[in-house]
């Protein structure tokens, strides 16, 4: 018997016999033989569950996470709080558990959260048309790249810098596979460089994509950056952060046709990078051309208020060539989490939670930015997150810092070789005024100690 399923071996030649071949390795005929790995998989051998439990947790102890230190770490992933009360729901067997909604006489309870979920971001992007989720960010940036497609047939993307880098890289990907090119416009005092945006522009431009507020922190003039692509009937795609987007003007009221972004930030931990999901919000018009499944409410045959699956363009429902991608069922507990995040917080909580971080975040930056050697990035207005250089190396910054208990944000040499000198810094619900003072006490003992070391023995000495 095997050591993970049932079958014996009369099972297998049972099974044999029933395909009509002698063996198991007669099913791999059709694999040339140089591809065939012909031996047992060199893996060590196997341990007892206890020490197996042992093993897992030894290694475990090894990570830090947002709960063993102070972190001031975003980039797109964010340490918020998450409400008690969303465990106590997602964790039910009936949301938990379930597969796709095939049968809505037996599935209203999870069809009306995906409809919930709609409406709520629909009314947080202000587009009439939401999906019922996605993967993650990225993805929903490359699945609207991919609409633009089929919207206009053009063969240019441009994209701003400051849309997050695995959002360019995703997009730059797939772009290749459906014949488009995919082009960067620089920024300009840290928000996305109008003049040039307007000479990438042409008739050939499928879309333009913004992200609100952009990777350094930065709230762009997304009406003015629209209505330059509208000129040329591009499409406009803008990736947004959904919590500023309480005090933000919504991206479907400054001529956004289409509002993508991650939602970890509502209700979703941080869990070393996941799962979470992605938000994907339209104009009508393209409601056919959305990835992903689409809930409705309608009613059944005795009047009483119902839902069902109203649009669903996976490739194992319509013709692989009409579909618009494969996103699958579990993503929608992810959503169900953000849903429950957006009703606990209620319209007013939202705006008074974006406040919040507007406040804190201005603090911060005023604080770091009075440090010597560290100056701003950038003057540009921000939210929840700010971009500073150090007169100093980064990382060495910020290696002494994390020996402190504190994560100082990322370094944006990562992805901007032009800023190797910058830090990323982010501030959510959980980082107090203490916390900020606590960062500045240590980030300029760090940045002096650096400067100290990198100065040669004998520098500045009289002859």
């Amino acid at each position: 018997m095997s050591t993970y399923t049932s079958a014996t071996d009369a099972d297998r030649r049972a099974m044999l016999d029933a395909i009509g071949v002698d063996s198991i390795d007669a099913l791999f005929a059709d694999i040339p033989a140089a591809l065939r790995l012909d031996r047992p998989l060199a893996l060590p051998a196997g341990m007892a569950e206890q020490e197996v439990y042992a093993h897992l947790r030894d290694l475990a102890a090894r990570n830090v996470s947002a709960e063993d230190e102070v972190s001031f770490l975003g980039a797109g992933m964010y340490d918020s709080y998450v409400p008690a009360l969303i465990d106590s729901i997602i964790l039910r067997s009936e949301f938990l558990t379930p597969y796709t909604p095939y049968q809505p006489e037996i599935s209203q309870g999870g069809l009306q959260v995906m409809f919930e979920y709609q409406t709520a971001i629909s009314e947080l992007t202000g587009l009439p048309v939401s999906n019922a989720s996605v993967y993650e960010g990225p993805s929903a940036v490359g699945a609207a790249g991919y609409l633009a497609k089929l919207a206009n047939g053009r063969p240019r993307v441009l994209a701003s810098r400051g849309v997050h880098p695995h959002s360019r890289a995703t997009l730059t990907t797939l772009a290749h596979g459906y014949g488009q090119t995919v082009e960067e416009v620089p920024l300009k005092d840290g928000v996305t460089d109008l003049d040039a945006l307007v000479a990438a522009l042409g008739d050939d431009v499928s879309a333009v994509v913004l992200q609100q507020p952009n990777f350094l922190g930065s709230v762009e003039d997304v009406a003015k950056l629209t209505a330059a692509a509208k000129e040329h009937g591009a499409l406009v795609i803008c990736a947004c952060d959904p919590v500023p987007l309480g005090i933000l003007q919504p991206p479907g009221e400054q001529g956004v046709d289409i509002a993508v972004g991650e939602g970890q930030t509502l209700g979703n931990r941080l869990d070393f990078g996941g799962p979470s999901f992605g938000f994907f919000a339209a104009s009508q018009e393209h409601i056919r051309r959305m990835p992903g499944r689409i809930a409705g409410e309608t009613t059944d045959v005795d009047g009483r208020r119902g839902f069902v699956l109203t649009l669903q363009t996976r490739e194992q429902h319509i013709r692989r060539e009409k579909a618009t991608s494969n996103i699958c069922t579990a993503q929608a507990l992810n959503a169900l989490a953000g849903v429950i995040y957006l009703s606990w917080l209620g319209r007013d909580g939202l705006v008074e939670l974006g406040e919040l971080l507007a406040r804190r975040t201005a603090y911060a930056r005023d604080r770091l930015a009075a440090l010597d050697g560290v100056t701003l990035l950038h003057e540009a207005p921000v939210v929840r997150e700010f971009a500073v250089r150090l007169d100093a190396d980064v990382a060495r910054v910020v290696e002494r810092l994390a020996g402190e208990g504190i994560n100082a944000g990322y370094r944006l040499g990562r992805d901007y070789p032009e800023f190797d000198d910058g830090l990323l810094v982010a501030i959510t619900e959980q980082r107090s005024r203490a916390d900020i003072d606590r960062l500045a006490e240590a980030l300029g003992r760090a940045v002096a100690a650096e400067r100290t070391a990198a100065v040669p023995a004998g520098a500045g000495a009289s002859s």
